[in-house]
């Protein structure tokens, strides 16, 4: 499965890749561009469970059917912006038009007010921008790279990504502590990040361009599910995701069993964020030795964990730490171990269309997911939503584990 053509490894040219380093300047450059986008973007994430469900008080439901938006719109926009990606060989461009629409959106949460309808709106403008950037990025990440270090550059990509993700729940709780009420203010910050990002990436990151041997189109794209390999991951990644609990619902879980108080909500995500950041990098070497597909399961069984604790195996803060310990050494072993094990299955002029096609499986898979499991949480109410999702989850990873080898 992780087998690159000899024409990917000689493809680095001195603009994407430098041998003496562990990882090559531009995954770095990216990085920081990931990093401040994550402190904008965190920024929001944090608190917008809280801002719904307890500020204006939308059910289960409704936020479910936003929280699918905010995951599932990207679908819309990935797979074409990645095809033009390779199209024009302008990788950065789109990703650069990517980063400047999701900046532009966080003004737009200020004038929102408490219409679900202009949430809606805002918050699909926003995973646009996310949709046409993310390909992009990770195309530029693995042709920055070796093949036999694509985990490492991935995992160290995704540490300092998580950088931000830390460190923006910390300055949306400091902003919320000193400002009563401070929504706006936490939205006006964010905007600030947000182009702070654009900025570093028109400054630092490097295109990677080369022959197009056949003209990109949306055929073309598709026509690469014809691979055995690549189809099977596209296929086990959007079953695994429609089986997946949304992090919101994990946070407001959390909140709903353990009681926390609405000020101190926007910290729950820094554990997750913790865990990964300990443990991206080291996952990341694991998976280049050890099997990435093997990685990628096991995070999932490790997630599986956090859902039975979830149940109520455990209470107070045990629970708390099982649930974000599983849940931040999931996203180690599958958010970049995931590109990383795909991005050998796919020619290098295709990069961002492949890597478009599987993060729209995943984006859909999502938005799927969190519509039913916040109507299962508001029809049978929140244990029984519970139960029935670790069920499917815990069937569906089993399945994966012995049908879904590589």
């Amino acid at each position: 499965m992780y087998i690159a053509s000899a024409r990917d490894t000689e493809s680095l040219g001195a603009k994407g890749h430098d041998s003496g380093r562990i990882v090559s300047a531009n995954v770095i450059a990216l990085g920081a561009v990931s990093l401040v986008t994550d402190i904008s973007s965190e920024m929001v994430t944090a608190i917008l469970p809280l801002y719904l469900v307890l500020g204006l008080g939308f059910s289960p439901l409704q936020f479910g059917i936003l929280d699918g938006l905010y995951s599932g719109v990207t679908a819309f926009v990935r797979v074409i912006g990645g095809t033009f990606a390779d199209r024009w060989q302008r990788r950065k461009l789109m990703a650069g038009i990517g980063y400047g629409i999701s900046a532009v959106a966080k003004l737009g949460l200020m004038g929102a007010g408490g219409s679900a309808s202009t949430l809606g709106m805002v918050l699909a403008a926003d995973r646009t921008g996310k949709g046409l950037r993310t390909a992009p990025r990770d195309a530029l990440i693995s042709l920055s790279s070796t093949p036999d270090t694509l985990g490492r550059a991935f995992g160290v990509h995704r540490a300092m990504d998580t950088i931000g993700a830390l460190l923006g729940p910390l300055v949306a709780f400091v902003l919320l502590w000193t400002v009563a009420g401070g929504y706006d203010v936490v939205f006006v910050v964010s905007f600030c990040f947000a182009v702070l990002g654009v900025l570093l990436l028109v400054l630092f990151v490097h295109d990677h361009s080369g022959p197009v041997k056949q003209r990109i189109s949306l055929r073309v794209a598709f026509g690469l599910l014809r691979d055995n390999d690549f189809r099977r991951a596209c296929f086990w990644a959007v079953v695994l995701g429609l089986v997946t609990v949304g992090d919101s619902f994990v946070y407001l879980l959390l909140q709903s069993r353990l009681d926390i108080e609405p000020a101190y909500f926007a910290m729950s995500p820094l554990g997750t964020a913790a865990v990964y950041l300990t443990l991206a990098v080291p996952v990341g070497r694991i998976a280049d030795r050890l099997g990435r597909w093997k990685l990628f399961l096991i995070g999932h069984v490790l997630l599986l964990c956090g859902y039975v604790a979830l149940i109520g195996a455990v209470d107070g803060v045990f629970l708390l730490c099982v649930t974000l310990l599983a849940h931040g050494a999931f996203y180690a072993c599958t958010d970049g171990v995931l590109m990383a094990a795909a991005s050998p299955l796919v020619p290098s002029e295709l990069r961002t269309s492949g890597m478009a096609l599987l993060q729209t499986g995943q984006a859909v898979a999502k938005m799927i997911s969190a519509v039913l499991f916040g109507l299962a949480w508001t029809v049978w109410g929140m244990q029984a939503a519970v139960i029935t999702a670790a069920v499917a989850f815990g069937s569906v990873v089993a399945l994966a584990c012995l049908r879904g080898k590589r």
